[in-house]
């Protein structure tokens, strides 16, 4: 499957953007999907996960109570909503998915527990 991550831009501080997660060649509704970010320096960072069906999602510490996932099937899209976003927030933003397994332990907060990247989104966050 294919994933392209797009509705990044430059926003202030305080306010909102939706990101979006498309595939091609394949139905997105057969995987776990997750977003992760990259900001200049530092590692891939975990955002958020949504299960397959969409009855569970995940967070990151950092993003918790600002950024909403989910997905519609219908359009074969995930998004990531965000609110109240802030300077540390500035990054490139990844989606990715894989074959669901069991959520014995927490592999989707680890980028190699993903199987499939798209290009990334670029979010600038002024203060």
């Amino acid at each position: 499957v294919q994933l392209q991550a797009s509705g990044g831009g430059l926003v202030q501080a305080g306010g909102s953007l939706r990101l979006a997660c498309a595939a091609s060649g394949r139905t997105l509704s057969i995987y776990a999907m997750g977003w992760f970010r990259q900001a200049p320096g530092k590692e891939r960072e975990f955002i958020a996960h949504i299960s397959r069906s969409g009855g569970s999602t995940y967070y990151g510490d950092s993003v918790k109570g600002r950024f909403t996932i989910s997905r519609d099937k219908a359009k074969n899209t995930v998004y990531l909503q965000m609110n109240n976003l802030k300077p540390e927030d500035t990054a490139v933003y990844y989606c990715a998915g894989r074959l669901p397994v069991p959520y014995d332990s927490k592999w989707y907060e680890n980028p190699s527990g993903m199987d499939y990247w798209g290009k990334g989104t670029l979010v600038t966050v002024s203060s």
